[in-house]
């Protein structure tokens, strides 16, 4: 690929030297052991050299990291997965000139404040608001030609999915047929199809859990209402008691395990560790910061605008140190999992 770094070459660079830092403690700790794994991994594939340190996931731990990883003077931090760790540390490694890769931190404001804070942070992952906005933007392209309604539970999560939702379609010039709140946590959901159905909708977004939104589509079978609903990563959650409706779409980040490159894997299997969770994406960040390196230009200014080959596809930090793809994809229930929609 044109204008990517790639890693070859590596064994002629000097050993980088990377810190890690991961919940080691606490009930986060499964997760930190996840970013420990792959990082590692992937160090010792690269010839590169780590010093992990447990933020704890707090200010205090953070901060505490931030230091310990000075005092090390290593050249770039992967990993946190707690905005209040990350943010303890930010200040102290901006004034050690460390840029950090976080895997796991979605908090907006991390890379919005970048421009007034000067914070050295590289996001390899979603922010909070790519959920909302992937929703928008992929079905109101899917639906276009559609009756679609949007429906929320009423939380926070639900309302600001489904606003999201509706004031795209309002920028596309579409109208929906229906537009509601239900009640969660209902054995049915019979009336709420009942209005979908008279309204005449044939899709439906539904801001809310994943088991609301297969009661839904049972209900609306018995109703002979033909629809097709579509909510948030919450369907990732697999249903044992009202199972999902073949048809039923799915806006989501995809399973790691299923996209990276063979040879990543491979190399999972043979250390002996299952690339769950936090692994994957840890591992990725390990390999665009030994990329980056040897890019002949100060960390910061390498890490950014540049593509980067990993073992879970291409990698791009934008101005603000966000990833520059959306990660979120359509997904589509075909009776036994979900898979890709086609022409994304």
């Amino acid at each position: 690929m044109a204008g990517s770094l790639f890693l070859a070459g590596m064994a002629h660079a000097q050993t980088l030297s990377i810190g890690v830092a991961a919940p080691l403690s606490g009930t986060s700790a499964l997760l930190g052991q996840q970013i420990e794994s792959g990082a590692r991994l992937a160090a010792s594939a690269a010839g590169a050299e780590i010093t992990v340190v447990d933020d704890a996931c707090t200010a205090e731990g953070g901060a505490a990291a931030a230091r310990a990883f000075a005092q090390a003077k290593v050249q770039v931090v992967v990993g946190f997965l707690c905005t209040e760790a990350i943010e303890a540390a930010l200040p102290l490694l901006k004034d050690a000139a460390i840029p950090v890769i976080t895997v796991g931190v979605r908090t907006e404001s991390l890379t919005d404040r970048r421009a007034r804070t000067g914070w050295p942070v590289f996001r390899l992952g979603p922010r909070g608001d790519d959920e909302r906005n992937a929703a928008a933007s992929i079905l109101t392209r899917l639906w276009k030609d559609e009756l679609f309604a949007i429906v929320d539970d009423g939380t926070i999560y639900g309302r600001e999915m489904a606003e999201t939702v509706r004031a795209a379609a309002e920028q596309a010039a579409l109208k929906p047929v229906f537009v509601d709140t239900f009640r969660p946590e209902m054995d049915n959901q019979i009336a709420l199809v009942g209005r979908l159905k008279k309204a005449g909708a044939t899709h439906a977004f539904a801001g809310g859990d994943g088991a609301d939104i297969a009661i839904m589509a049972r209900d609306a079978s018995q109703l002979d209402a033909d629809i097709v609903f579509a909510g948030g990563e919450a369907l990732r959650v697999a249903q044992d008691t009202v199972p999902f409706a073949a048809g039923t779409l799915m806006i989501a980040l995809p399973e790691w395990s299923d996209v990276a490159d063979k040879k990543a894997l491979e190399a999972f299997t043979a250390a002996g560790i299952i690339p769950e969770g936090y692994a994957l994406p840890a591992y990725a960040a390990v390999q665009v910061a030994q990329a980056a390196s040897v890019a002949g230009k100060p960390m910061s200014d390498a890490l950014t605008g540049q593509d980067f080959a990993t073992a879970i596809g291409t990698i791009r930090f934008d101005e603000k140190g966000d990833m520059s793809e959306n990660p979120y994809r359509a997904w589509r229930f075909d009776g036994q999992r979900f898979t890709p929609v086609e022409g994304q």
